[in-house]
């Protein structure tokens, strides 16, 4: 069995929540990841686009729409291939 990526943000509460990585994808030289929360399902996924700040990666939820459906379409595609 293929062991799950795990990250840990903290929420407006301050509460740690976990997800698995799903998907790491790059859209129009961007890298993304599709993150699923481990007490849900793989439909409540949310998709980040991973940025570079100081050398480290700054995870940033995509809120854009056409950048989501781009996203979106690229994951539809790399769920079909496996």
């Amino acid at each position: 069995m293929e062991e799950k990526e795990i990250m840990a943000f903290k929420d407006e509460s301050g509460e740690k929540v976990e997800f698995e990585i799903v998907a790491k994808l790059k859209v129009d030289n961007k890298d993304y990841m599709i993150l699923a929360p481990l007490d849900g399902n793989e439909e409540d996924a949310f998709a980040f686009r991973v940025d570079e700040e100081d050398g480290k990666p700054v995870y940033n939820f995509v809120e854009d729409e056409r950048e989501f459906e781009k996203v979106q379409k690229e994951y539809k595609a790399y769920t079909e291939k496996e």
